[in-house]
């Protein structure tokens, strides 16, 4: 088995450092376990440590490579408000958005409530978000207590910024967002199959954008994992985010994963 090693969109985070490197490559190489495959990811491959690390996996004793993960698409937000933003989103996003609202005003009450704090309405936030994402195009999470246990932590610490969208009192759209230093963090987001035509999604994240661009006054809001199209629609940058495998070439599996991941190579 490979020991993997991973870490949010922004990385593993490592004391700078060669020496911090090269002693970390070293433990690892000589670890009584001797795992024969190591995979760490994500990383920014723009990263000193990134480079580093490679080179000190490699001075260790590892075959060594990189892969890519997953492209990152992100907001600079540079101080602007909502307003502006909205503004410069594409018309067709703009358009959908408005429409939406309009098309939940006429159909009912509608309205977006966002959980922040540990009180007496988290729980029911809670349930709103699970019955959402039960009834959507992902079904239920593989563990199911992750959300709950994720949002209640969440809201300890300050960092929740979990949406609902209400349609006559039913739940047809939630988005768990995690805003901590600055950065809001777009985590897991799902609606009702039905409500395409009220382009609920959307609608629930120009809310929940103008709450942490005006109220929370973020400087950068992420959509993490994902190359989806519709992203690039919200956010105005790409990065990508490689990790690193490394083969122990001493053990029979890594020896032989070795081989495997090279002749793969080869034959692309």
């Amino acid at each position: 088995m490979p020991m993997v090693w991973q870490a949010a969109s922004e990385g593993v985070v490592v004391q700078p450092g060669a020496a911090h490197w090269k002693a970390l490559a070293q433990a690892l190489w000589q670890h009584p376990k001797r795992w024969p495959v190591l995979m760490l990811d994500p990383m920014d491959p723009q990263t000193t440590f990134f480079d580093g690390f490679q080179a000190a996996l490699r001075q260790a004793g590892y075959a060594v490579d990189r892969y890519f993960c997953f492209g990152n698409w992100y907001l600079q937000v540079a101080g602007r408000p909502f307003a502006d933003y909205f503004q410069g989103l594409p018309s067709a996003l703009r358009h959908s958005i408005e429409r939406g609202q309009r098309r939940l005003t006429r159909q009912g009450a509608w309205q977006v409530d966002i959980q922040q704090q540990p009180d007496a309405s988290l729980e029911a936030a809670i349930g709103d978000f699970v019955a959402v994402y039960q009834k959507s195009w992902k079904g239920p999470e593989p563990n199911r207590q992750f959300i709950p246990a994720l949002a209640r932590m969440a809201a300890v610490q300050g960092w929740l910024r979990l949406g609902v969208l209400k349609l006559d009192g039913q739940a047809i759209a939630a988005q768990l967002w995690l805003v901590q230093g600055g950065k809001a963090n777009i985590f897991k987001l799902a609606y009702v199959e039905g409500f395409g035509r009220f382009s609920a999604g959307s609608v629930l994240t120009a809310k929940l954008m103008q709450h942490v661009l005006d109220i929370d006054q973020v400087h950068e809001v992420d959509y993490l994992t994902g190359d989806d199209a519709y992203k690039r629609d919200w956010m105005s940058h790409r990065r990508e985010r490689w990790g690193l495998v490394a083969f122990n070439w001493r053990t029979p599996a890594g020896l032989m994963a070795w081989l495997k991941h090279w002749l793969g190579k080869k034959l692309r």
